[in-house]
């Protein structure tokens, strides 16, 4: 019996950990950066004023990872925007092992290039301690979701989490999975 196991993750057993020890001179394996999780979020801030955005949000970011999807809740009272402490304002899930890899790939593969007027992704999201940062202005680029079923085209954040000690090495990782960086 063959067990699964996602094309990126043999990929970067097979060629990407040896290519980034030789662009940096790392004298372990344990030292190559690596892709810790990924974190998909989404801000719904008109959930206070209707509930079952909340839960559309939820369902359609469950859809896209491929595992559920929790709901943030606010930390503090906030009366200008008629926000109290508790209240459910975004969702959230972390991706790990296999299906951060099969998400990366469906990632890269089918859903940025499916974006419109897509001319590649900035490089200006990294936070200095090696993590990457990137924004997607409408959930409907996946193939997971249902446009005719949408009610409402929300915006999402996706933090890829890395091993890597600076930026220079989280890029080099990144660029070795094939994210389409704009060049400069």
């Amino acid at each position: 019996m063959t067990t699964y196991s996602p094309r990126l993750k043999e990929r970067y057993n097979a060629e990407i950990i040896q290519g980034l020890t030789e662009q940096f001179g790392y004298t372990s394996v344990m030292r190559v950066p690596k892709l810790k999780k990924i974190v998909l979020s989404q801000g719904v801030g008109d959930a206070v004023a209707d509930k079952k955005l909340i839960e559309s949000a939820a369902a359609d970011l469950s859809r896209i990872a491929g595992q559920k999807a929790i709901t943030t809740l606010s930390k503090k009272d906030i009366s200008n925007f008629k926000l109290r402490k508790g209240m459910p304002i975004g969702t959230k899930v972390t991706l790990r092992g296999d299906r951060m890899y099969d998400f990366l790939d469906r990632l890269l593969a089918v859903s940025l290039p499916r974006t419109r007027d897509f001319r590649g992704i900035n490089p200006k999201g990294f936070d200095g301690r090696g993590n990457f940062n990137l924004g997607i202005k409408e959930h409907i680029i996946f193939p997971e979701i249902d446009i005719d079923k949408v009610n409402r085209i929300l915006g999402m954040d996706i933090t890829f989490v890395t091993s890597a000690e600076s930026d220079e090495e989280a890029k080099a990782l990144l660029d070795a999975f094939g994210f389409p960086f704009i060049k400069k």
